[in-house]
């Protein structure tokens, strides 16, 4: 290894590693670049030295890749949201599906799964039916942005640079929501700025305004508005409430999520009704659910209905099947298969999330899903029977190694598993590759210009690999 911390280097970056950042291959080392794309010739300073790989930031782009295009949004290459605007949205789904053949083959040693094509996105631009910004009481300036008049007045209400928490940018647009969400976001800055009260210090914890969240249903046109303060007060938020509704006919529900807690997510410990309804109808194919300020639902409406679609095929169901689905939040993926399914069992370990599931059985007139509450490593061992077909679709993490042992032991003939991970994917499947066969893998791109990729792997028992999908 030829060079060290700080040194400035000219290069080629040649790949695109997982997590998005540019690699190049140095005197056989590892340097990864950040806001790099292949086929770049760069100049760059080593920001970090490790055993086995260094760091580096672009000074100079020398020659741009012919892959880049222009990003059209201002904050890109300075907003953690999205890194990708500047690399060809093909280019992306190129990069994805290699990404997740890559983890399959190296980290779960399995040689021989069929990895099709990314699905793309309905829409790259306007697909995120949720958002959350952050308040800060110090705006992060950019290079292109003036800095304040009055600093008392120098707050943020925007997304983080990447890999901070204290560092906020004040977002005037965000090109992944639809154009009403930034109408709405300037509405509320404002509103915030002349109130004259303190926003939140994200290092003090200080303060009173927190997060704005903005939900939105695709399939309705109606927004929700989620304000989430440090305290109550009911008569500075009803006149913003009230404003809003009036200004924007879309906005259905205005609600106000109150949390004390230090810890920077956008959740309350308890809610507040300020204007309208409490919650937003949305659609999945012909099914309609609730959404809630909190509850859990994808973010890129059209993208879940063509992931559901894609574990409803894997699935292969007749009519005749019980089907258990690990990890199953808000009853989606039961809803969706119930209607060629004998029976679906959903076990989820968040009682929220349950009685969410069990409303929207209720809404869609739903009568053969039923489920378990409780941690699945404790309710999968109170399933006496093993199912024709099992849904895995764990959170980032994967399945802990518990689960994993009971799934082999209860040995359904076919799982399904929808993974946002790719190297949690390939641990899991790496774990059951003695035992289960990967037919195939459908990437399924959710998330345009981020390098997130949602995947679902058809597994058939050993046993049954002979056999196909949709005998």
């Amino acid at each position: 290894m030829g060079f060290k911390k700080g040194q400035v280097l000219e290069f080629e970056v040649t790949d695109l590693a997982f997590g998005g950042k540019g690699l190049a291959k140095l005197d056989g080392f590892a340097l990864f670049v950040d806001q790099a794309v292949p086929g770049d010739q760069v100049s760059a300073r080593v920001i970090k030295m490790k055993k086995n790989y260094a760091e580096a930031r672009i000074l100079e782009l020398l020659r741009p890749s012919g892959h880049r295009i222009p990003p059209p949004c201002q904050y890109s290459g300075h907003c953690g949201g999205c890194k990708w605007q500047f690399l060809a949205y093909e280019k992306q789904l190129e990069y994805k599906t290699r990404h997740v053949a890559e983890s399959l083959e190296h980290l779960g040693l399995i040689k021989d799964a069929v990895v099709h094509p990314a699905l793309p996105s309905e829409r790259i631009f306007g697909y995120r039916n949720k958002m959350e910004f952050s308040c800060s009481d110090r705006r992060w300036v950019l290079p292109f942005e003036p800095a304040a008049e009055d600093a008392e007045n120098d707050f943020a209400l925007g997304l983080h640079v990447p890999g901070t928490y204290h560092k906020v940018l004040d977002t005037r647009a965000c090109l992944l929501q639809p154009e009403l969400g930034n109408q709405l976001l300037a509405r509320v800055r404002d509103y915030i700025k002349q109130s004259g009260v303190p926003v939140y210090g994200l290092r003090s914890h200080q303060g009173f305004w927190r997060f704005l969240m903005l939900r939105h249903s695709v399939a309705h046109d109606r927004w929700m508005v989620n304000i989430i303060t440090a305290m109550e007060d009911r008569k500075l938020l009803e006149p913003l409430a009230a404003e809003l509704i009036k200004a924007f006919p879309q906005v259905q529900a205005v609600v106000n999520n109150v949390t004390a807690r230090k810890a920077g997510i956008a959740v309350g410990e308890y809610e507040l009704n300020l204007a309208g309804t409490s919650v937003i109808q949305e659609k999945l194919g012909p099914m309609e659910f609730e959404v809630s300020a909190n509850s859990f639902f994808q973010t890129n409406t059209r993208g879940a209905e063509r992931l559901y679609n894609q574990v409803r095929d894997y699935a292969g169901l007749t009519g005749q099947e019980t089907v258990l689905d690990l990890y199953s939040g808000t009853g989606t993926i039961p809803i969706w298969l119930a209607g060629r399914a004998r029976e679906v069992i959903g076990l989820e370990i968040v009682p929220g999330a349950i009685a969410d599931a069990e409303n929207n059985c209720r809404k869609n007139n739903i009568d053969n899903c039923r489920f378990i509450p409780g941690d699945i490593r404790d309710s999968l061992g109170r399933i006496t029977t093993t199912p024709d077909v099992m849904i895995i679709d764990p959170p980032r993490d994967g399945m802990h190694k518990d689960v994993v042992k009971q799934v082999l032991a209860m040995a359904p003939e076919r799982i399904v598993y929808v993974s946002c991970n790719p190297a949690t994917l390939a641990r899991d499947l790496g774990l059951m590759k003695d035992r289960y066969h990967v037919v195939e893998v459908q990437p399924v791109d959710m998330f345009p210009h981020t390098y997130h990729i949602e995947a679902v792997a058809l597994l058939q028992t050993r046993k049954a690999e002979g056999g196909t999908r949709n005998e």
